[in-house]
């Protein structure tokens, strides 16, 4: 039976110095875990989350850049205009002028094109702190998604470690079998002595068609964790298979503490964010100044008017070639200030004042629960390391009890059942200790993801 398991959980190292522990793996882990990383959709579609809000936060800021736009119309104008003003009497002729409606008709082209540019020079602080309020909220989003790669990293390692438990049983299993073999032979050279019976025979032959069991059960759990691998980290068979490094346990740094946590950092963040959204909202009491230039073309051409002469009432008709406008140059300034808003922005302010007290009192109660994490995955993984200690003690009582068995049966001091209940004893203790392993390796990555990003733990070796 292998002992390189045993041999790792009472080497000293592991129960020497931790003040510098940290998760070490070997090049290759570390190269799946990457591989895992870069290939998560979650994690690709995160950052493409990122990505567009940074695009926003770049359009607050280019509020600062001039706009410019250009415009023509042409506009062909034909109209009837009906005119009702008080009449007048000519001194001496008494002559009626305007008297009743007077009707003309009027005919133009009008076109006109010009090139505008706008810009703000002063926006009371709004611009600039609206485009670092995003910025600090993006980068609180950065730290909160890098909580799901911690949660990738664990899945990715724990799903290897699985594929090691499932060699060290396949190898539990072949060396039990191996030694049914030997028993299925020694029994049927006895019956044909005549000094066994076939019922020992057949409770062998049970045992060995209950390995044969465990073998179908342990293929079937193999694939799923080959697909899963294949899935996270987009590794084919092969490369699943190179993948190479001892199962041994993770040291811990019992002094871990919940500063480095991107929760923590994120809320920092956040605060900052609702800091600078107090500010751009306290800006619009400011008035915003701009600043306009343009150049325009504006030409009346071909146009004509009829209207009725007095006291005659024949038709006359003014005509216009063209009256043209160009260049029309136009520079200044704007200014806009709002006096008062309907007490919108008090409200405004009052409510960023209110997501202050409460992300202040969300920050509080997830310190304490994070302390609360961190201190309880501790425990959980000192639990499990001494677990680690008593399974190592629990196989080695068991591979003691095997031997005598076999020397026992061989003896005919004990029956085939207790020869086939200590096989089962050894294959229960052994996977057992590799699977309290497992678990004390998990506990460990609990600890350290309670403390801080898992990645920056890792470290190759």
């Amino acid at each position: 039976m292998k002992k390189g398991i045993l041999a790792a959980v009472l080497t000293a190292g592991f129960w020497g110095q931790q003040a510098n522990a940290q998760i070490n793996v070997s090049p290759s882990l570390k190269e799946a875990i990457d591989a895992g990383v870069a290939n998560s959709k979650v994690l690709k579609n995160e950052a493409l989350t990122l990505e567009k809000a940074d695009n926003e936060r770049k359009a607050v800021w280019n509020k600062y850049l001039p706009t410019i736009s250009a415009n023509a119309a042409y506009a062909y104008l034909n109209n009837d205009l009906l005119l009702d003003i008080p009449a007048a009497t000519l001194p001496v002729t008494g002559i009626q002028l305007f008297e009743g409606n007077t009707k003309t008709h009027n005919e133009a082209n009008v076109f006109a094109a010009g090139i505008t540019a706008k810009q703000v020079l002063f926006s009371g602080g709004q611009i600039m702190n609206g485009a670092k309020a995003l910025e600090a909220q993006n980068e609180g989003n950065r730290y909160l998604s890098a909580i799901k790669q911690d949660e990738l990293i664990k899945d990715i390692i724990g799903s290897f470690d699985q594929l090691r438990l499932l060699a060290e049983a396949e190898a539990l299993l072949k060396e039990s079998e191996l030694r049914l073999q030997k028993e299925t032979e020694r029994v049927e050279k006895a019956i044909e002595q005549g000094l066994a019976v076939p019922y020992d025979r057949d409770k062998i032959k049970l045992a060995s068609l209950n390995l044969a069991s465990k073998q179908a059960e342990l293929a079937g759990k193999k694939q799923l964790l080959y697909f899963k691998l294949n899935t996270l980290t987009g590794y084919d068979d092969q490369q699943i298979d190179a993948v190479d490094y001892a199962l041994t346990p993770i040291e811990i740094d019992t002094m871990l503490n919940t500063d480095a946590r991107n929760e923590l950092k994120a809320m920092n963040s956040f605060s900052k964010a609702l800091d600078y959204n107090l500010k751009k909202e306290q800006g619009s009491l400011l008035p915003t100044v701009g600043a306009f230039a343009s150049y325009g073309y504006a030409s009346l051409f071909n146009a004509s008017s009829t209207f009725p002469l007095p006291v005659s009432g024949n038709q006359a008709q003014l005509n216009l070639n063209q009256a043209t406008l160009s260049p029309n140059w136009m520079i200044g300034g704007i200014l806009k200030w709002e006096l008062f808003g309907g007490m919108e922005r008090k409200h405004k302010i009052e409510a960023v004042k209110i997501d202050q007290h409460i992300l202040a009192n969300k920050k509080e109660d997830a310190v304490r629960m994070m302390n609360l994490q961190l201190k309880n995955n501790l425990v959980n993984y000192r639990v499990q390391t001494d677990r680690l200690t008593i399974a190592a003690q629990q196989e080695k009582i068991a591979s003691n009890n095997l031997t005598t068995a076999e020397k026992q049966y061989k003896l005919g001091l004990i029956g085939v059942t207790e020869r086939i209940s200590a096989e089962n004893d050894i294959y229960e203790v052994s996977l057992n200790k590799v699977q309290t392993l497992i678990n004390q390796r998990q506990a460990a990555l609990e600890a350290y993801a309670a403390a801080q990003p898992l990645i920056h733990s890792i470290q190759v070796k």
